[in-house]
């Protein structure tokens, strides 16, 4: 009996330090992790005074100094082998000056040629080692655009006329800046092409983009990486909507991603016991391709990069209404399954992605890594059918449920951490 009596006081005072541990950690989170916090870092981000956060213009600079300046207040680390929280990288920015092309000696309209090159001459025919695909997916146009772009192999991609409207769509990638690769060129034509020749003409011009990285060293498995990410880029300024507003604000997106990566950055480096490293990475240039991910993705090892939490568009209610977020792929690995576990009992819940047909999974900046075998997904609570201010100058904080954004954040902090801890680790992707 006084065996029995001894290991039942001893279960209770466990019971009771274990709520008193989750009560005080409770507590913690909420002091770090709150609206008012979210409402800080949103009303920086989204201001008008960024002017949208256009790659390549002196907004998108100033945005990196707020998250560098951020990252230097929670007092996190440099990468490896840099000397500040920039990760600098130079890009190639070609505008086409003059197109000019034939396909079966019939001349094709220089409005009917998109080049995606950065070189300033370029010159091919049947010769040139160009394959010759044909696109036809109109409702992944857009997507499958992007991934014969990010292919690196010399394609001549025919557009069939009547998918026209689409084709005009791609007029914004040759507008934008791409890292050198092997060109792409797009035609507007219905000729089955025996052979062909075209001639484009660029203007190049080099620029400098960073992204924002701070690190969190890890203790026992310091060689293992788990990184939160975002992009801080966004559209910039463009023609007045019928308000007279010209600025694509971009709070949703995804200054809300990076208002979480901010915050989280602060909340691990206060919590200070992960065993694996932590690395909090903004990305630059993702409205225009995805590049700073592309340039980050060769800096780290995937080997070593045990999970990626990308976090994009969270500003608002999901499908499913509040305490809810998706995360795209959520079949490919058991990412998702962890992060559901170690939120049992709470009032949050991870769902799968509900919008499979718009291939979410590889339209962001988790992509790279996961075509290398990570387990790297977006978290996300955007209604992408639905979304009345994506992509558009409405994107603005007052459209943001703050409240429900800083439980996400909570959501994200709390399911990480066993994959934080190296008690759970995600299984691998199939590589791309």
């Amino acid at each position: 009996m006084n065996i029995m009596k001894s290991m039942k006081i001893r279960i209770l005072i466990s019971i009771v330090l274990s709520g008193s541990y989750l009560l005080s950690f409770g507590q913690n989170i909420d002091k770090i992790i709150n609206v008012a916090e979210v409402t800080r870092i949103e009303s920086e981000l989204a201001s008008d005074d960024m002017k949208g956060r256009k790659t390549f213009t002196p907004s998108i600079d100033k945005a990196g100094d707020f998250i560098a300046a951020e990252f230097k207040k929670s007092n996190l680390n440099y990468w490896d082998g840099l000397e500040s929280y920039k990760q600098s990288f130079s890009m190639k920015k070609a505008t086409q000056i003059a197109a000019e092309g034939k396909i079966n000696d019939k001349e094709i309209s220089s409005e009917n040629i998109i080049a995606i090159a950065t070189e300033k001459e370029l010159i091919i025919d049947n010769n040139a080692g160009f394959e010759v695909v044909v696109l036809d997916s109109p409702a992944n146009f857009i997507n499958e655009a992007f991934k014969m772009v990010r292919a690196n192999k010399k394609m001549l991609v025919l557009v069939n006329s009547r998918f026209q409207k689409d084709f005009n769509r791609l007029k914004r990638l040759n507008r934008e800046s791409f890292e050198t690769r092997s060109p792409v060129v797009f035609v507007l034509s219905d000729e089955v092409p025996n052979t062909f020749q075209f001639k484009i003409e660029n203007e190049i011009e080099e620029k400098a983009l960073s992204n924002i990285i701070g690190i969190l060293p890890g203790k026992s498995l310091k060689n293992e990486y788990v990184v939160f990410s975002a992009h801080y880029d966004h559209l910039g300024i463009g023609k007045a909507d019928a308000k007279g507003d010209s600025i694509y604000n971009g709070a949703n997106d995804d200054a809300s991603g990076t208002a979480a990566v901010i915050i989280l950055a602060n909340y691990f480096k206060k919590l200070n016991n992960n065993n694996r490293t932590l690395v909090f990475v903004t990305f630059t240039a993702e409205e225009i391709g995805g590049f700073g991910s592309q340039y980050f993705s060769k800096q780290i090892d995937p080997d070593k990069t045990v999970a990626m939490f990308n976090i994009e568009m969270i500003g608002t209610e999901s499908n499913w209404g509040e305490n809810s977020a998706y995360i795209t792929g959520f079949e490919r690995s058991d990412f998702g399954n962890i992060l559901q576990k170690n939120l049992q009992g709470s009032k949050f819940k991870f769902e799968p992605d509900p919008y499979i047909k718009q291939n979410l999974f590889y339209r962001s900046d988790n992509a790279t890594l996961a075509a290398l075998g990570v387990p790297a997904h977006t978290i996300s609570t955007s209604k992408m059918d639905t979304e009345p201010n994506y992509h558009k100058q409405s994107d603005e904080i007052a459209t943001l449920d703050m409240k429900n954004m800083a439980e996400i954040i909570k959501a994200i902090a709390l399911s990480s951490q066993t994959i934080i801890s190296g008690k759970d680790t995600p299984q691998r992707i199939d590589k791309q």
